[in-house]
């Protein structure tokens, strides 16, 4: 018999047992005497035999497979995020898999019909939040998921999330530091909680200055980083200081202040908030409010595969993380 070839069933007529026998010896579910199990052992190393990894996990009821759903896998943000989970994934036995997907695809219950179909242990999201409907689905599914990111909202649990409010005050605080008179917010969508969270950071300074809250929304995205600084340039000619939500808007809005002879940071002063490595490459660099990502996807995936090894533990803390300032050519005036 070649190894390709061999079987489960092959394994049992060499050993001289039940099919039954080598089942209940590989999925570890019932007794088997020590004879038996030496018996079995010995053929499955004569033939080179591996388990498949995916029968056995059908026979248990699991497949030692995590999944992270993502909103936009070509935001730096969450590839960096993948690194962090995928290795602590490895090292405890589970392999990952990726899910690129969108808000509206998440409220429609036949994407998690689908997902279910993939017999996956439990997953990491970081899209926005679900409806009343889909949250239900996923109740009756029982499948555990821990809520990092877009997904974050203070009224559930089993979260890792990072100060975003704090966030925002370091950036704008520190825009007025280096002497900033008319700063100015592109925020994320108003429908996320993190986005919220970093809108009220900037307010939160704002209202202690004699300055006007100037604020228009952004979606995350490279093109409205763009598009929403030409707006606000074409609005407020003397802004002086941007805090942009994400890196990656930050990022976008370069190609605005190159189109306006906008220098960086000598008329305008911008800071982002992610960290991602980006932001190093760019120029100018952009100074940002750094995430520890590495720790979320790290503190994530730890919490996740906890719930999926302990069943009887329905709910989880919520994790907050502390953020950082970096500072880089975009505010050193």
């Amino acid at each position: 018999m070649s190894r390709k070839k061999v079987t489960i069933r092959d394994i049992a007529r060499e050993s001289g047992v039940s099919v039954a026998t080598v089942s209940r010896y590989l999925n570890k579910n019932s007794y088997t005497s020590p004879e038996t199990e030496k018996k079995i052992q010995k053929v499955m190393e004569r033939f080179q035999y591996t388990p498949n990894a995916i029968a056995r996990g059908l026979a248990k009821q699991k497949s030692n497979t995590i999944a992270f759903v993502t909103p936009d896998i070509t935001n730096p943000f969450f590839p960096e995020l993948v690194n962090s989970i995928e290795k602590v994934a490895k090292a405890k036995g589970y392999s990952l898999l990726l899910i690129n997907t969108n808000e509206q695809e998440l409220q429609n219950l036949d994407f998690w019909n689908h997902f279910q179909s993939k017999y996956i242990d439990g997953f990491i999201m970081a899209e926005s939040e679900l409806n009343e409907k889909a949250r239900r689905y996923l109740d009756e599914m029982e499948i555990p998921f821990v809520r990092i990111d877009r997904a974050v909202h203070p009224e559930h649990s089993n979260s890792v999330h990072v100060d975003n409010f704090e966030g925002a005050r370091l950036a704008v605080r520190h825009l007025l530091e280096i002497g900033c008179k008319k700063v100015a917010h592109i925020s994320g969508p108003n429908s996320l909680y993190p986005a919220q969270e970093r809108l009220m950071g900037y307010q939160n300074v704002i209202s202690n200055t004699k300055m006007t809250s100037i604020v228009l929304e952004g979606d995350f995205t490279l093109e409205s980083g763009t598009a929403q600084t030409e707006k606000l340039l074409q609005e407020h000619p003397d802004v002086d200081g941007i805090f942009y939500a994400n890196d990656l808007m930050a990022i976008g809005a370069l190609k605005a202040f190159r189109a306006h002879q906008k220098s960086v940071p000598e008329d305008i002063a911008i800071m982002g908030f992610d960290g991602i490595r980006l932001t190093e490459i760019v120029h100018p660099e952009i100074s940002t409010i750094k995430q520890p990502i590495d720790k979320i996807g790290e503190t994530a995936t730890n919490q996740l595969i906890h719930f999926i090894e302990n069943p009887d533990e329905v709910c989880g803390e919520n994790v907050l993380l502390k953020v950082e300032l970096v500072e880089r050519e975009s505010t050193r005036r």
